[in-house]
């Protein structure tokens, strides 16, 4: 019963971290933010745990305050994400035609459909990378990509301008290279795509002020509360 709404709370929370009504430093605080969005305690407890584990809050002290993700954080989640799915697209060369063709359609249709803010795009992404990391056979490293991915994943294409359409045109390079069997084509695909992710988020991180926050986690206010 709490899931739909604890979707609805990790949502409109990360939407007030990116528009700036929490700021880099602000704690999280469960009965406030449940009062500012009609909610009860728990599907607002689920979302701020959910964006804990994502890397966009930490303790500090007795309080859970709002962080970003640092450039060298990202830099070293990038750098994994290549190494490991450069090896798991050229992996996927083994796949059936059929599965990539499948994948195909599913990424025109979602072009073709548009943006929104709905589920089916995150979908399709997350099918695609499955996708080739499964291909490996390897639950360890399905897992590690999984996890590198859930920390990034706040940077959607609702919040990262024109990465929607740019990563569906990669994912169709990528395909189109594992259906003509170019290993090399495939390789130097994946390593574009993953670039390009991230550079469109450190360029979304920069334009975040951060100034300050060390002095505001050090100076706890007496009447935050507990999360």
């Amino acid at each position: 019963m709490t899931e739909p709404l604890a979707k609805r709370a990790y949502t409109q929370i990360i939407e007030m971290i990116f528009s700036g009504a929490l700021k880099v430093g602000d704690a999280l605080q469960e009965a406030k933010l449940g009062e500012q969005l009609g909610m009860s305690r728990t599907p607002v407890r689920e979302a701020i745990n959910r964006i804990q584990a994502e890397g966009l809050a930490q303790k500090s002290g007795r309080f859970l305050r709002v962080r970003l993700l640092s450039t060298s954080e990202v830099n070293e989640i990038f750098f994994l994400r290549s190494e490991l799915e450069v090896y798991s697209a050229r992996m996927a060369l083994k796949l059936p035609k059929a599965m990539l063709e499948a994948m195909r359609a599913r990424i025109e249709a979602l072009m073709q459909a548009g943006p929104d803010e709905g589920e089916e795009h995150w979908q399709v992404d997350e099918d695609f990378h499955r996708m080739l990391t499964s291909a490996t056979h390897n639950q360890t490293l399905i897992n590690m990509v999984n996890d590198l991915r859930l920390r990034t994943c706040m940077f959607d294409h609702t919040r990262v301008r024109g990465r929607f359409l740019k990563g569906n045109q990669e994912h169709l390079a990528i395909l189109q290279a594992l259906e003509e069997g170019d290993e090399e084509q495939v390789k130097t695909s994946m390593v574009q795509h993953i670039d390009n992710a991230k550079k469109a988020i450190l360029e979304r991180l920069a334009s975040f002020d951060a100034d300050g926050f060390e002095a505001r986690t050090h100076h706890e206010p007496k009447s935050d509360h507990l999360v």
